[in-house]
């Protein structure tokens, strides 16, 4: 269960990067209530799933489905670059998330 939070809360991550782009610095209201709304959630479960999980594969997990989330999100709708060498890292930061995550011990 704490692995199912850390993964939920990488997804919240990716929304609050691509909402803290889409605020324009915080001058757009909506997309403002969006970033402090999956930031919050995001925040808060991961420190449900640090009761239960060691610190260092639950954050690099966390970061990791944050990263690449939001990487892919910009690539697919905000007219990213994409690349054949972004596409690869972003495969090694999934794979070294898949990793982590099965080396990850519940206390």
């Amino acid at each position: 269960m704490a692995w199912l939070l850390v993964i939920v809360a990488g997804l919240l991550e990716t929304g609050f990067a691509v909402c803290l782009k889409l605020s324009h610095g915080f001058t757009r209201l909506w997309p403002t209530v969006a970033f402090c709304a999956f930031a919050l959630g995001s925040f808060g479960l991961l420190t449900l799933a640090l009761k239960r999980l060691d610190v260092g594969p639950a954050y690099a997990v966390w970061t990791g489905i944050g990263a690449a989330g939001t990487a892919i999100y910009g690539m697919v709708f905000l007219g990213d670059l994409v690349s054949t060498l972004k596409i690869v890292s972003i495969s090694f930061v999934i794979i070294g998330v898949i990793g982590l995550q099965l080396s990850g011990s519940a206390h």
